[in-house]
C-alpha cells in the first residue's frame, strides 16, 4: 500500500456517518478504487518514461527516478491560464509551468498544445480554453 494512502484505509475514514445506505458506501468504495487505479497508472507511466529516458526529477527528498504520483501531481498545481485584454484584443497566457511538468505530461501522453495560449480574439468572441 502506498504510504500516502494509508490514512484513508481506516474504516472510520471510509464509513462516515452520512453514508447510512449500503449503496452509498459501495459507491464510495468504487470511487476510491478508481482513484487508486488512476494514481497507480500515473505513477507507473511517469516512472517508465523516466527509466526509458534515463532522467531523474525532483522528488520529496531530492532527485529521484521513481517519483510518487503525489509528486507528479504537485507539478500541476502552479499551472494557470491567465486571461489578458489589451484594448479590444483578448488573449491568454499560460503561467507557472515548472521545469519537469512537461516531462510528466509527455510521459502521460498529454498533448502539449494545451499549454499554448489561444490566439488573440476580437472582443465579444469567446476564447476556448484547454
Amino acid at each position: 500500500m502506498e504510504p500516502g494512502l494509508r490514512g484513508i484505509t481506516h474504516p472510520a475514514a471510509i464509513a462516515p456517518g452520512w453514508l447510512v445506505k449500503p449503496a452509498r458506501l459501495a459507491a464510495l468504495a468504487r470511487l476510491t478504487v478508481v482513484g487508486w487505479l488512476v494514481y497507480t497508472l500515473i505513477q507507473r507511466q511517469v516512472r517508465l518514461s523516466l527509466r526509458l529516458h534515463d532522467q531523474p526529477m525532483p522528488g520529496t527528498k531530492g532527485l529521484t527516478a521513481i517519483p510518487t504520483a503525489a509528486v507528479v501531481l504537485s507539478f500541476c498545481a502552479p499551472v494557470a491560464l491567465v486571461p489578458c485584454q489589451r484594448g479590444d484584443q483578448e488573449g491568454a497566457q499560460v503561467y507557472g509551468i515548472p521545469p519537469h511538468h512537461l516531462l510528466c505530461c509527455d510521459a502521460l501522453g498529454l498533448d502539449r498544445s494545451w499549454y499554448e495560449a489561444p490566439s488573440a480574439q476580437k472582443s465579444g468572441r469567446s476564447i476556448q480554453t484547454p
